[in-house]
């Protein structure tokens, strides 16, 4: 039989169920509010056909751009050549969910802000900037108290 290049080709574990993810999609999907602006993940649901990405999209992080009643218009960048493209992509809400990708930065900047207030109240200087991890501090390894040992593999024995 010929190969196909459809439009779901080469998508069978791709867009499948999880394990003991399979029947009806939860109402909690349906409840979300989706917002412009919003940074969201398109990862395509199996069992609804309708409104579904194309497999490149699977797993893209975009912005939302538009709100309509069942679905919404997220921005994606696609590699193209040597260039990124701007991509508009209309998707239900059953193939999106809101990203994480900016909760420790969101964590971070709240953190931040309770350390300056400390900070401004005592009147000491705070660092805020994340820092690389510094180098360990020297050791110096003496053997006149210390003496080397020589190790040996132990025979192996197997008693049941």
């Amino acid at each position: 039989m010929p190969h196909s290049f459809g439009y779901r080709a080469r998508t069978r574990d791709l867009f499948k169920r999880g394990f003991r993810q399979h029947g009806p999609i939860h109402l909690s999907t349906y409840m979300r509010p989706y917002h412009v602006g919003d940074i969201v993940d398109i990862k395509a649901n199996g069992a609804i056909q309708k409104g579904m990405p194309h497999k490149y999209y699977h797993g893209k992080t975009g912005v939302v751009f538009n709100v309509a009643p069942r679905a919404v218009g997220v921005i994606v960048y696609k590699v193209v050549g040597n260039r990124y493209m701007e991509k508009r992509v209309n998707v239900r809400i059953e193939h999106v969910k809101h990203s994480k990708c900016r909760d420790d930065f969101l964590d971070r900047v709240k953190l931040n802000s309770e350390k300056k207030k400390q900070a401004k109240e005592t009147g000491e200087k705070v660092q805020l900037k994340r820092l690389p991890a510094a180098p360990r501090e020297a050791r110096t390894i003496k053997t006149s108290s210390n003496l080397p040992e020589t190790l040996a593999p132990q025979a192996y024995d197997t008693y049941i």
